[in-house]
């Protein structure tokens, strides 16, 4: 026999499991339809904030890449990355407007500007994302310059396992090297080397196999040898004098007797 034997039967059930659990039912309803649109409607304005950050940064490096750019067009460029770090601040765009600003900061010898510029990116990116590892690199030089090295040694420190590795190990040999701290820098140096080598990171190879070159020590036996050259060479040139002076002594003879 069916679970409901009359049609009347079945119209009661369905109006006590309507009762029962029918507003829960609508309630849950309204709220996967709401959920569902404010999803979509959230998507497309995260879109439409992306794709107007992304033509203010455009219009900034137009603005500040070109080789030639007026003042007029580095100060319209400057208010482009400072829009976008103020209307757009959760965005890569934003940070990457900063890292712009930092190194423009540099090239006119505004350290402290950079430092702040580079700081607010750290403060925005996520870390140990490659931005923040850029910026915090960058960071360490600019600190460095300004004269707190032990400071900017500790930010290199801070670093954690990434893909600028060898570009950190770079940055800690170049302060080191300002320092006069020659084996240290050294080691830093060799170490960037073996890291770009491991795929750790990229660095300029040329440049960086001179500063070694720079800083390695003149093998003993490479100093023995140039001191017998040298030693060679002063005998050679003692005994040339020698005969020199032997014949201007038999000339002065000849014209005596002569």
């Amino acid at each position: 026999m069916d679970q409901y034997g009359t049609e009347e039967e079945q119209v009661e059930a369905l109006r006590r499991w309507w009762d029962e659990n029918g507003k829960s039912t609508i309630a849950a309803i309204v709220i996967a339809v709401s959920v569902g649109v404010g999803w979509q409607t959230w998507k497309a304005n995260d879109r439409q904030q992306q794709e107007n950050a992304s033509d203010i940064y455009q219009a900034m490096l137009q603005a500040m890449d070109t080789g030639d750019a007026s003042a007029e067009q580095e100060l319209a460029g400057i208010d482009l990355a400072e829009q976008l770090k103020a209307d757009y601040n959760g965005s890569t765009y934003a940070q990457f407007a900063a890292l712009h600003l930092a190194r423009l900061a540099v090239n006119n010898n505004e350290l402290a500007e950079a430092k702040a510029q580079l700081s607010w990116v750290l403060g925005e990116a996520d870390r140990g994302s490659d931005i923040a590892q850029v910026a915090q690199m960058r960071l360490a030089r600019v600190v460095a310059s300004l004269g707190d090295t032990d400071q900017a040694l500790a930010i290199l420190e801070e670093a954690g396992e990434g893909s600028y590795q060898a570009s950190y190990a770079l940055a800690r040999g170049d302060i080191l090297l300002a320092l006069g701290r020659d084996d240290e820098a050294r080691a830093a140096y060799s170490a960037a080397r073996m890291l770009a080598t491991s795929g750790q990171g990229q660095v300029n190879m040329p440049v960086l196999e001179q500063k070694l070159q720079s800083l390695s020590p003149v093998p003993a036996r490479t100093i023995e040898a140039s001191a017998d050259v040298q030693s060679e060479a002063v005998d050679a040139a003692t005994s040339e004098n020698d005969v020199t002076v032997d014949v201007g002594t038999v000339d002065t003879a000849d014209g005596q007797e002569d």
